[in-house]
């Protein structure tokens, strides 16, 4: 008897470990996959959002004349109402910057965008939202753990409609927002939103631990699937 249950403690120790291990890398596996794709969809998302916006009549033209001078753009497909909260995957953006020196665009990395008081207009429940960063000042602001629109980096609406293109020149705004809802320019103000980066989906996205400075600026990362994105910024900026 006292052997038999030596044998069952000592296969069990063996077993219980194998099992547990199991058990983990099982669960850790699809979470990352599903990370991936979570973030591979928001890269699409994004492209489907600026070629909208691009081909607006009213915000088109001013929106691609700021692109030829940013040194980045921040891309949000959708902004829920009562939702506009860290964390939420309709508050998630993708975040491409240009390298001046290489003259090519290059990334995403990934973001939040939250802030308490956010409403929308045009009696919407969501919206999209595109932010330029048009100052090494706005893009130094993005690149950190988190800006305050408005408070750490200067903020302001993009100009639409007849005589916009013409007003770009006089912006002095280190970032410009424009956005949509219902398929319609909705003027939505960002002033005081909090923008913060979504570390997982980054590391998801490029399989290690990685920062925006490290996807936008150092550009020790890259992901092939990226490049309808970057494709899209490149051609709407004609750079």
């Amino acid at each position: 008897m006292k052997k038999l249950l030596w044998h069952i403690r000592t296969i069990s120790a063996t077993i219980v470990p194998l099992v547990l291990c199991a058990v983990v890398l099982g669960g850790t596996r699809p979470a990352a996959a599903g990370q991936a794709e979570n973030a591979q969809q928001l890269v699409d998302k994004a492209r489907l959002t600026l070629n909208a916006f691009v081909a607006n009549k009213e915000m088109g033209p001013p929106l691609k004349a700021l692109l030829k001078k940013a040194t980045g753009v921040l891309i949000y497909p959708q902004v829920l109402r009562g939702a506009f909260v860290f964390g939420v995957s309709g508050g998630s953006g993708a975040f491409v910057a240009y390298d001046a020196k290489a003259k090519k665009w290059g990334g995403p990395a990934f973001y939040t965008i939250g802030e308490a008081s956010f409403g929308l207009q045009a009696g919407a429940d969501a919206a999209e939202v595109v932010l330029v960063a048009l100052t090494e000042r706005g893009m130094t602001a993005l690149l950190a753990t988190s800006a305050k629109l408005g408070a750490d980096v200067g903020v302001a609406l993009g100009p639409v409609g007849a005589g916009a293109e013409a007003a770009t020149a006089n912006l002095s705004a280190d970032i410009i927002s424009y956005s949509r809802a219902k398929g319609l320019y909705a003027g939505i103000s960002v002033e005081g939103a909090v923008v913060a980066t979504r570390d997982a989906l980054n590391k998801a996205y490029y399989g290690k631990e990685v920062s925006p400075t490290d996807i936008l600026v150092k550009r020790t990362v890259s992901n092939k699937k990226a490049a309808g994105l970057i494709s899209a910024v490149s051609k709407a900026a004609g750079k």
